[in-house]
């Protein structure tokens, strides 16, 4: 197990992430720390970093020093984006953090930092064909890739805080806010590039102020997930939070809930670049937000080196293992399960009828299903369940993660109606939780069948005549207890199939 350090020092905001990095080319972040430093303030009156924010800039690093010391990291990578590339004393600057703090920073090119947020999100989002905006502080990165492949990227001069800054002139805030729409749209115009985007692109937003629009709209709809990475927010909903905030003076800004009050003056900013990109390109229906970036960019790199040459082929199954890595779980066992699901699955689809997406949601089920007891074994399912809800797990849609996450708790004898889960329940549709129950009891049995772990079983046959369902087993041993547990399920099958089950 290595530990490293990744520090992103933007022009908004400086972040560092300290993560352990698994031997088996997984990691996992262990601790956080980001603090506004504002670099690309007032570098438009000269182009020169202001001795004010390299200070601040300097405090802020010596304080992720002394924290990623505390760690024992074995590696530091520190990044420096738009402002220090753009700034005429970057030589200087460099070499002053490099003396008053010991960190060596290495200044991204437009081009290495467009590859650092493209693999953050590529090996993150099941999306094959997406356009990213990323809004910094000082500059806005547009990325291109179809199928998975990079194809154009750009970075546009200008960022939530420099476009707050130049348009403040324009007087109330709605009239800066147009302005800054137009002004947007004039250099998006000069990107030919973007006429030619594939019908089926989707829009994916990533950086703060897109994360923290996704906090305002969960809080709006009081939404049960608090998880920013793969949430949808659809234009129309975009549009009404748009138009409320526009007009909005920075002091009723600070009181919006979801909006971090270090953002709050740049905030509307950045909505203006959101706005011009709808605008400019209408065949988007949603914006996608991406809780991964340049930092998780640098962690894929660095844990999964092959991402260099291709994005991971298996983005929800690298997920998976990470948790059952970073909990030490009994991988054989969890794979043997998901096996033995996917076998009922495929046996029993006269009578469940669930279209193949579901699978995702049953992978998730079954080789999680016991990860819970990695907090305790008593009531295990119920932690499985809380820890999947909260896990942000790569490649899989919110709501099939939480179908997934009340599907792997029913495997062990509660009801859906004794789980704590109404509030997630109320996103689902009658069809989704009939599908969850189904799944949960598949899982259930799936599991019964490795009570042992031991791989007894093997193979699993089922015949569905009339109202019943014979299943039968082709085991390598004595499958007694296997057996025996899993005819505990056969009032929970009963109930979600609507037929009895026999098991030979």
């Amino acid at each position: 197990m290595v530990k490293i350090a990744i520090i992103d020092l933007g022009s908004n905001s400086a972040r560092l992430v300290i993560a352990n990095i698994m031997p088996t080319g997984h990691f996992m972040v262990i601790d956080e720390l980001k603090e506004p430093v504002r670099l690309a303030q007032d570098m438009e009156i000269d182009g020169f970093l202001r001795p004010i924010r390299i200070q601040q800039t300097i405090k802020t690093l010596r304080t992720f020093r002394t924290l990623y010391e505390s760690h024992g990291v074995s590696k530091v990578f520190a990044y420096a984006t738009a402002a220090v590339r753009h700034a005429k004393n970057q030589k200087s600057f460099v070499d002053e953090v490099q003396s008053a703090c010991g960190i060596k920073l290495q200044v991204l090119s437009q081009e290495e930092e467009a590859t650092f947020v493209y693999q953050g999100v590529i090996n993150s989002m099941e999306v094959p064909k997406g356009l990213i905006i990323d809004i910094g502080g000082g500059s806005t990165k547009i990325i291109y890739y179809n199928r998975r492949i990079m194809i154009a990227q750009d970075t546009l001069p200008f960022g939530a805080v420099t476009l707050s800054e130049k348009f403040t002139k324009h007087g109330n805030t709605e009239e800066s806010q147009n302005a800054v729409v137009e002004y947007v749209t004039e250099h998006l115009e000069k990107l030919t590039w973007l006429k030619e985007l594939d019908p089926e692109t989707k829009l994916i937003g990533v950086g703060g102020s897109l994360r923290n629009l996704g906090k305002i709209s969960r809080k709006l709809k009081k939404y049960p997930l608090d998880m920013a990475h793969n949430y949808h927010i659809p234009f129309t909903e975009f549009e009404t939070i748009y138009d409320t905030i526009k007009p909005l003076s920075p002091e009723k800004l600070m009181r919006i809930k979801g909006l971090s009050s270090a953002r709050a003056d740049i905030f509307p900013a950045a909505l203006s670049v959101v706005e011009a990109v709808r605008k400019y390109i209408p065949q988007f229906e949603e914006i996608v937000i991406s809780g991964a970036g340049l930092r998780e960019g640098a962690m894929f790199r660095y844990a999964c080196p092959s991402v260099n040459e291709k994005p991971i082929s298996d983005i929800l199954g690298h997920s998976i293992y990470t948790l059952l890595h970073h909990f030490d779980m009994n991988i054989t066992h969890a794979e043997h399960v998901f096996d033995l699901s996917m076998q009922l699955f495929r046996q029993l689809k006269v009578i469940h009828k669930l279209p193949r997406p579901y699978v995702k949601v049953l992978r998730v089920a079954s080789m999680l299903h016991d990860i819970g007891q990695a907090l305790k074994f008593y009531d295990h399912h119920k932690h499985s369940m809380y820890i999947i809800l909260n896990s942000n797990l790569y490649g899989i849609p919110q709501k099939d993660l939480i179908m997934g996450a009340i599907a792997a708790a029913l495997h062990y004898r509660d009801s859906l109606e004794q789980l704590d889960c109404l509030k997630y329940l109320e996103l689902l549709t009658e069809e989704e939780i009939s599908a969850v129950r189904k799944l949960g009891v598949i899982v259930r049995i799936a599991e019964c069948f490795d009570r042992s772990c031991g791989g007894v079983i093997v193979g699993i046959t089922c015949d569905v005549l009339g109202d019943s369902v014979i299943l039968k087993t082709k085991s390598q041993g004595d499958c007694t207890l296997e057996i025996k547990d899993a005819m505990g399920a056969l009032g929970d099958f009963k109930r979600a199939f609507k037929k009895n089950l026999e098991i030979l």
